[in-house]
């Protein structure tokens, strides 16, 4: 159990009648004919019971004291919750059984009456074993010749479930709740042990934290949340007798699914409990004998499914975070165990996502092109130098329900696409191997030539077609890889700045067989590029890579995620950070755990990404004045949408497959793209080849609407016109 201060007695509970739970009058006859029967069965419950008292020093009480201090310390499974980064707005919950545990003082008294009434009136008078009321339940049992009444004391019941929760096999299960008198005898032992250790407010609140009230509802916090959408403290009177029914048999009373009879009987048995033990007037439950169950029911969300009260918008996020949490060492040794603790844990999670920036990315991303569409459009914006993801917006619905989706683009399947919903990981943290990014990829060609030495007036004749030292299947030159520029004005003598902000093919070929093409893959895999495909993997291995030229135009498959992330660490200035959902992670007990801390580490020198940012700007024609960027920069129009200098890098793969825009501010690093989950080689076609850079464009402007501009450090002469010595 966590630990907390130790309640007081609540006041009310204790005043009970000696003699309220004696048989009515009318029933002294059936007790005087049964008599002989009766005394037969409390003398063969109670002999082992008053034995115990003075035999506590025998054989086996070792054992039973032991197992009293690990019933007392039962922590049941709890929900863990995750926000936003305001620590406010929910995005989901996660759980196996919801469970939140509340504070004895923070449950509605007339709850805690409806549930001492209905389960044991005697409560605050005996010590865990209640004899009078082993005989009243033998007595009714006998006179309806069935089941009709329990000995169960509420600490009975507490120990019977806390040894279910402790339970490390299905056997002790089993042993925990089997109908056999060795079982009642053990539980019957344990509570009066553990009357001992508590107090009796200390075991109404475990009680009333673990018990089962139907609906996946454990616990008296879920209870009120599933039945009537309040807090325990706000049940009133009716609300706290029907809840107090459900414990019993939550399915035989469910007000929810059934016609109410049965539910409106128990909940009125439960009143009249209340006025016997004279905890309300039989005034007050006249009042609301003859109301129905006035339920305000809420379905609690679970695993990134169903936020009521929100979109679907946050469920992409979600599950990021999900997988994310499955890989982190400090919840457990393997995915399946830190899953179940993220699901038992009863942790308070604040996420990076910013809900403003998660809106904007969002509707963006919608608007120029509906989930209707097979092609996915999506957006990552991250913050440098902490990796905080602050929205991942894609124009896709959350959800497994895919029974009116389109059909699927790939023509040898015969089945549903993964449009308008999908619950696939289609921005990253997921086991799909992403996208070819074009030359968006250029970029690790720079950053491996500039860390080489060599300097942004680095410069190439760089013809509309060029034939390099790589080795190619095709024949067009001789055996050698020759790839051509996107149009002819490309052609002529550039250097970095102009090469990449035009994006001249003839270029990077060039400068990536000077450089090696296994420096640049080295470059690659330290800005945290994986190698997800089997192809890639093959041409990424040591003993292949400097032969893979083409990796200079993008031919490897990348997550948005990851390559957002590319770009965030040129904004950061060199400082790498792993891209990380959590901003704190609070266990139950209050303890902020360092697991969301920013991983960082200084990955490029600081010069270097500079150089990196300074030709980024030419993308954008936003370059430092002197600065000469060649005839053009491909990505004029997102610094002009955004209304601030932006670096950064456009893509687009063979055939319009793909379409990427990856930019960045020193504030933010923004990351969009399009293709087609389902077909990787279906064309996006040339009218949306320009989709992602309005889209990222458009998402600077109003997510940094009233933020200062601020602008980028410039490189240091010596990289920009010698290199390094």
């Amino acid at each position: 159990m966590r630990d907390r201060p130790r309640q007081h007695r609540m006041p009310g509970l204790s005043a009970l009648s000696s003699d309220q739970n004696g048989p009515p009058a009318e029933g002294v006859y059936a007790v005087l004919r049964t008599g002989l029967l009766v005394g037969l069965a409390i003398a063969a419950l109670m002999f082992p019971l008053v034995a115990m008292a003075g035999l506590s020093a025998k054989a086996g009480f070792d054992t039973i004291d032991t197992l009293s201090v690990e019933v007392t310390d039962t922590d049941p499974p709890l929900t863990s919750y995750v926000y936003a980064a305001d620590g406010e707005t929910l995005i989901s919950l996660f759980y196996d059984e919801f469970r939140r545990e509340v504070a004895l003082d923070e449950v509605s008294p007339v709850m805690r009456q409806a549930m001492v009434a209905a389960e044991d009136s005697r409560f605050y008078e005996h010590n865990g074993v209640d004899y009078r009321g082993i005989a009243r339940a033998f007595v009714a049992n006998q006179n309806s010749g069935g089941v009709e009444q329990g000995a169960s004391t509420i600490t009975m019941q507490y120990v019977r479930g806390a040894l279910q929760l402790n339970a490390e096999s299905i056997d002790e299960v089993i042993a925990a709740t089997e109908q056999t008198v060795t079982r009642k005898m053990r539980e019957a032992r344990l509570a009066m042990a553990v009357e001992e250790q508590l107090s009796k407010d200390e075991i109404l609140e475990r009680y009333l934290n673990q018990a089962y009230f139907g609906h996946n509802a454990y616990g008296i916090f879920a209870a009120a949340q599933v039945y009537f959408s309040k807090h325990p403290s706000e049940l009133n009177l009716q609300e706290s007798a029907a809840l107090a029914g459900l414990v019993q048999a939550p399915s035989a009373y469910d007000p929810i699914t059934s016609d109410q009879t049965d539910a409106l009987a128990r909940r009125n048995w439960v009143l009249d409990r209340m006025v016997d033990n004279d905890y309300v007037s039989r005034g007050d439950v006249s009042e609301v004998r003859g109301l129905p169950i006035e339920l305000d029911t809420s379905d609690p969300p679970n695993s990134c499914i169903g936020v009521e009260g929100t979109t679907t918008e946050y469920g992409f996020f979600c599950d990021y975070f999900r997988r994310w949490w499955r890989e982190q060492d400090a919840f457990g040794p393997t995915p399946a165990e830190r899953e179940k603790e993220l699901r038992q844990g009863g942790y308070t999670i604040i996420t990076t996502l910013d809900p403003e920036i998660q809106e904007i990315a969002n509707d963006t991303v919608n608007k120029a092109k509906p989930s209707t569409s097979k092609f996915a459009h999506g957006a990552v914006v991250m913050e440098p130098g902490t990796g905080r993801i602050k929205a991942m917006g894609l124009n896709r619905v959350f959800s497994y329900d895919q029974s009116e989706n389109g059909p699927h683009s790939n023509p040898s399947f015969d089945r549903k696409g993964n449009y308008p919903n999908t619950v696939n990981p289609v921005l990253g943290g997921g086991p799909t191997g992403g996208y070819q990014a074009g030359s968006t990829f250029k970029v690790f060609t720079m950053l491996a030539a500039l860390d080489a030495g060599y300097p942004l007036n680095y410069d190439i004749n760089s013809p509309d077609r060029v034939a390099t030292s790589f080795v190619s299947a095709t024949t067009a030159c001789g055996g050698r890889w020759c790839p051509k520029n996107g149009n002819p004005q490309m052609s002529g003598n550039r250097d970095m700045w102009s090469g990449f902000g035009m994006s001249v093919n003839t270029y990077f070929a060039q400068l990536i067989d000077r450089v090696g093409a296994d420096k640049t893959v080295e470059m690659a895999e330290r800005m945290g590029l994986q190698w997800r495909s089997e192809g890639d993997a093959y041409y990424a291995s040591e003993e292949r890579r400097a032969g893979w030229g083409p990796f200079t135009l993008g031919v490897s498959d990348v997550q948005p995620v990851e390559m957002t992330n590319v770009f965030n660490t040129l904004a950061a200035e060199g400082e790498y950070c792993e891209p990380i959902p959590a901003m704190r992670i609070i266990d139950p007990h209050g303890q902020e755990l360092d697991a969301a801390a920013p991983r960082c580490h200084q990955e490029l020198d600081e010069d270097v990404a500079r150089a990196a940012t300074d030709a980024g700007r030419c993308v954008t024609w936003t370059q430092r004045k002197g600065v000469k960027c060649g005839e053009w920069g491909t990505s004029p129009n997102v610094a002009e949408l955004a209304g601030r200098p932006i670096a950064g890098k456009s893509g687009t793969t063979d055939d319009d497959r793909t379409s990427w825009f990856l930019g960045y501010t020193p504030q933010l690093s923004i990351g969009a793209f399009m293709a087609d989950p389902d077909y990787i080689f279906n064309s996006v076609g040339k009218s949306n080849t320009t989709a992602s850079k309005t889209t990222v464009g458009t998402i600077f402007k109003e997510a940094l609407e009233g933020v200062p501009i601020e602008d980028f450090n410039p490189p240091s002469r010596q990289i920009q016109f010698e290199g390094k010595e």
